[in-house]
């Protein structure tokens, strides 16, 4: 399981003039997976098609995301992981950054662990990371 939140981070980081490798994300969820923001609930497809859309116009073109800090509980055939993150990216030749905390929900499948939900909130104005996560 512990693979499985770098393999993410990974698999939407790209450096200018590569591309990233939003496929394995496939992989990396159950097949009823979902990813929330804000309210917004994507199955895995509906997360990949706007991402990669950005990516084939040239509106984004680098983007990387990475683990801060984050602590994981295990029970059985169940897991989460709470951890916070840092972004930065270029969207429309604009650089932008920010930070924030993403809940991860893993299950134990007949074919290993894998994702089977993941929500995230960015950082904003009275909203910051919490100090265990920094």
């Amino acid at each position: 399981m512990h693979e499985l939140l770098p393999a993410f981070f990974a698999a939407v980081s790209f450096e200018a003039g590569g591309r990233p490798d939003y496929g394995r994300i496939r992989d990396l969820f159950i097949p009823e997976g979902l990813l929330i923001r804000s309210g917004d609930v994507s199955d895995v497809e509906g997360f990949i098609a706007p991402r990669q859309a950005s990516v084939d116009s040239g509106a984004l073109t680098e983007f990387s995301e990475t683990e801060i800090e984050g602590v994981t509980q295990a029970f059985g055939n169940v897991a989460h992981r709470l951890c916070s993150y840092a972004k930065r990216g270029v969207l429309s030749g604009e650089a932008f950054s920010g930070r924030g905390v993403i809940s991860t929900q893993f299950v134990l499948t007949p074919d290993g662990w894998r994702i089977s939900s993941m929500a995230w909130d960015d950082e904003r104005e009275g909203l910051t990371v919490p100090e265990n996560l920094r």
